[in-house]
């Protein structure tokens, strides 16, 4: 398990009480380096989204808990957020919530020279994503998958 794998655990097992506490979900946890700054997400959410006051009562208590167990020895950002509407789909949870959903998938390659393709997500397993576009299906690769978000509408 990597260093960051760690973090992002024991992040996880820690917030989980507060996000029980606070009626919110854990969307997911990052610990990231941009720059010369590391940061350490939180995302949560709940059933018509979270407000400033849900972000700021878990990330008083996040940071609380941190500071008490100081397990990351590096200086680091902490932010606790909503995952936005285009959010990432980056678990099989995330996956199965969005089927029937209009996703937005980037290629680390292009495949039939495009990188980028849109559609509704109809399924998923280890080893590949199947979207449809219109008519017609299509399967990629999930090793082929940059990122997979879900479309925003407008």
């Amino acid at each position: 398990m990597s260093r960051r794998e760690e973090y992002e655990m024991k992040t996880e097992q820690l917030l989980q009480p507060i996000a029980e506490a606070n009626g919110v979900s854990i969307y997911d946890i990052e610990y990231v380096k941009e720059g010369s700054d590391y940061y350490l997400r939180a995302y949560i959410d709940k059933p018509g989204g979270v407000n400033i006051q849900d972000c700021e009562n878990v990330s008083r208590r996040l940071s609380d808990e941190l500071d008490r167990e100081d397990f990351i020895p590096e200086a680091y950002i902490l932010e606790v957020s909503s995952p936005g509407l285009g959010r990432a789909l980056k678990k099989d949870k995330h996956l199965q919530a969005s089927i029937g959903q209009d996703v937005e998938i980037r290629l680390f390659r292009p495949v039939e020279k495009c990188r980028d393709f849109s559609g509704v997500l109809e399924g998923f397993d280890a080893e590949q994503v199947t979207i449809r576009n219109g008519d017609t299906p299509m399967t990629l690769k999930r090793a082929d998958i940059a990122v997979i978000r879900l479309a925003i509408d407008f």
